[in-house]
């Protein structure tokens, strides 16, 4: 994995390419655990890792592993950006309202999506995450449980309470 001598783009490519070769899966199984298993930001995270390789390329070490210590620093740097960006501007997800028949043009299921909406609206918003993660994206409640950090019986108590909340708006409404 040795720079090329005249920095052509084809020495770039070539460059680039063993550095993937070599230490993409390293990174990946990094990012794995910093994100906690979540396999498409982790994903996301290496793309991003070996773009800014490639930006930087003449500053990535030729010895491997150098190489990959700086992989690492630049992987890790950018989970921490992540979780800080997060905490700076937190997510109010958007519920996938799609599911709701479209094609019905009817005022029953006009009140009904209106409904819907109004008793989503007044759940707290973590009670709008955990029910969208469990029903709208489909995690298990293991998969949320270990997301959250908290036991999995709290993520089934919360869910429950959050159901029994969004049925009490619906039925108001």
């Amino acid at each position: 994995m040795l720079r090329a001598p005249d920095g052509s783009p084809a020495g770039r490519a070539e460059r680039m390419t063993a550095l993937h070769a070599d230490h993409a899966r390293a990174v990946l199984r990094l990012l794995h655990l910093l994100t906690r298993d979540q396999r498409q930001t982790a994903e996301d995270l290496l793309q991003e890792t070996m773009l800014r390789a490639w930006r930087h390329l003449d500053s990535v070490p030729a010895e491997p592993d150098a190489a990959r210590r700086w992989l690492f620093t630049v992987a890790r740097r950018l989970v921490i950006d992540g979780v800080r960006l997060r905490r700076g501007r937190p997510e109010v997800p958007l519920v996938d309202m799609t599911w709701i028949p479209a094609g019905d043009d009817t005022t029953g299921s006009a009140l009904a999506s209106h409904a819907i909406r109004h008793a989503l609206g007044r759940l707290s918003p973590a009670q709008r995450s955990l029910l969208s993660d469990v029903y709208l994206v489909g995690r298990s409640p293991e998969e949320v449980a270990g997301r959250l950090g908290v036991p999995i019986g709290t993520v089934k108590s919360r869910t429950h309470h959050a159901l029994r909340a969004l049925r009490t708006g619906i039925e108001a409404a």
